[in-house]
């Protein structure tokens, strides 16, 4: 991963890649492939399903609750608490925890399924509870739906869980492209990250980085384990939900933050900071669950 990042970096420094064009091959080509290809092949038990939907709901709503506690605690103004919440529950489930899942889970295809779940369920609060933090009196109710609904990971989602549901086999000559555009995106999408990351300048780093930055890393898996102990949850889903928990805070928090002008160099150096942190608490987090539920 850290190799893919570092290509990623030395290429934009070298070429200055046009990054809103490759970051519209990830979400509208590669990211769409991955989520069909995921979905369509893999058997999700109903039960399942709605079990990794309430351990959602309880993960996302217990980080945002503790995000408003700290927030308070450490005395925030309105922009540093908007960006402080969305550091802590908004997770690059994108373009950093689908690669990261492909090469855990590259013989279980449940794990990817379940981190697709988990990505969708992160774009959705996003655009919905990331954007209320940022804009809460600019944005109606039904624009945010319509935004979501725009996203053309929801349209793979809805495709290929019909088409597994249904079992309709898919012609060759469709599948092999959008398998290979499936297999592109753990290249594309951390070289691009790196990209991106390249571009971001340290200037700083106070109480908002750190404690964002410990609340998305540490207290983020911490309370991913706890629930999933509590549900009984185990095996490959425990496995693949707890690790989704540790991946660092979301590109897109970062680019909400600079296009409505809330605090946007305090969102970018939180998403380098805890990017850098997370090549060592990733790595643990994958190896821990490996012993915690592989026995």
């Amino acid at each position: 991963m850290l190799i893919l990042l570092a290509i990623g970096g030395a290429l934009q420094k070298k070429f200055n890649f046009n990054l809103r064009a490759l970051s519209n091959l990830i979400t509208y080509c590669l990211m769409p492939a991955t989520v069909f290809v995921n979905i369509y092949l893999t058997e999700i038990d109903p039960q399942l399903l709605v079990e990794i939907m309430v351990y959602l709901l309880l993960f996302g709503g217990t980080l945002i609750i503790l995000g408003s506690i700290f927030s308070k605690l450490l005395k925030l103004n309105k922009g540093q608490s908007a960006v402080f919440k969305n550091s802590v529950s908004l997770i690059n489930s994108g373009n950093y925890g689908l690669p990261v899942s492909q090469l855990v889970f590259q013989t279980h295809p449940l794990g990817m399924a379940v981190q697709i779940i988990v990505l969708v369920f992160q774009n959705v609060l996003t655009f919905t509870y990331g954007l209320y933090n940022l804009i809460s009196a600019t944005k109606s109710g039904l624009e945010i739906v319509r935004s979501l609904f725009k996203m053309p990971i929801i349209h793979a989602l809805i495709a290929g869980g019909i088409l597994n549901a249904l079992n309709i086999p898919i012609p060759q000559f469709l599948w092999l492209p959008i398998e290979h555009l499936s297999d592109a995106i753990i290249a594309v999408a951390l070289i691009t990250l790196g990209a991106q990351l390249i571009q971001i300048k340290f200037k700083f780093l106070d109480k908002v980085i750190i404690a964002g930055s410990i609340g998305r890393l540490i207290i983020g898996p911490a309370v991913a384990l706890a629930f999933i102990y509590i549900m009984g949850i185990e095996g490959i889903v425990a496995q693949s939900l707890f690790i989704a928990s540790s991946f660092p805070s979301s590109r897109n928090s970062s680019s909400l933050a600079l296009e409505y002008d809330v605090e946007p160099d305090r969102a970018a150096q939180t998403v380098l900071f805890t990017t850098l942190l997370s090549s060592l608490t990733v790595a643990f987090v994958i190896y821990l669950s490996t012993i915690l539920f592989l026995q």
